[in-house]
């Protein structure tokens, strides 16, 4: 078994920042790893219609991070809060105003409208400002019309809930439980994926995710540990190659 310690993905703790992403966010991961999305970015980047056909408005770089990148999915999901001037507002109504939104924020034109990112520790907030939205304007949420609106209303009320719990400070950090069952399959899935396109064999992705001990011990034919590595692989290059739609919520 070659040596791959010195290799990008073997270390688990660059895989760390995955435990705590949101759907959209783990949707990112899979796609900028996509050898063709890969090279659309390198080739196709100002054309739209490149974008659309992988769920996006606009080409993101596929070298940053779910830290620094802020893909526009295309048609949005039902966490991105719609914002829209009130046309007949009460006289005490609440006004827009974008200094007063917690976080790092990064906004983005799409053609359309202006989408605002807002990060602080342990929340991430997306927001879609209509055209005619200024600062200092009262202004109204929209959920768009389907069969189940309480749905979307729902995961409106979440998204509003992460800006209610601030109170206009933003903390320096956040205490974070355990990471879930859930969130440690997206951790070793995503090193996995890295590994075999790196050109790792199931052995050397099992020593980079759990140990050279670990598969000393418990590498056999059809054993546990061979076959949960190669689930994992196998989960990993389907949610590579169009799964990461569904965590983006585009179907």
């Amino acid at each position: 078994m070659a040596d791959r310690s010195a290799e990008h993905w073997y270390p688990t703790a660059a895989y760390l920042y995955t435990l705590h992403l949101d759907g959209p966010a783990l949707a990112w991961e899979y796609l900028r790893r996509h050898p063709d999305y890969r090279r659309d970015w390198l080739r196709c980047r100002r054309r739209p219609e490149a974008a659309h056909a992988w769920g996006l408005r606009l080409l993101e770089d596929p070298n940053l991070d779910a830290r620094d990148a802020h893909p526009a999915w295309h048609p949005d999901h039902d966490g991105v809060l719609q914002l829209h001037p009130d046309a007949d507002p009460p006289p005490d109504a609440h006004v827009f105003e974008f200094w007063c939104i917690p976080g790092y924020k990064h906004v983005i034109h799409d053609g359309k409208r202006l989408l605002l990112t807002a990060r602080w520790p342990g929340c991430c907030v997306r927001l879609a400002l209509s055209p005619g939205l200024a600062d200092g304007m009262a202004y109204l949420y929209a959920v768009r019309a389907c069969a189940e609106p309480c749905t979307h209303y729902r995961s409106i009320t979440a998204e509003l809930g992460k800006l209610a719990t601030v109170d206009g400070t933003v903390p320096a950090a956040a205490a974070r439980s355990r990471p879930t069952p859930a969130a440690l399959l997206e951790l070793h899935t995503l090193q996995a994926l890295d590994a075999t396109l790196a050109g790792a064999s199931l052995r050397e992705t099992a020593a980079g995710l759990f140990g050279a001990e670990a598969v000393a011990a418990d590498w056999y034919t059809d054993g546990g540990l061979r076959s949960r590595v190669r689930r994992l692989v196998r989960r990993g290059h389907s949610l590579m190659r169009g799964g990461y739609r569904r965590l983006a919520q585009l179907e």
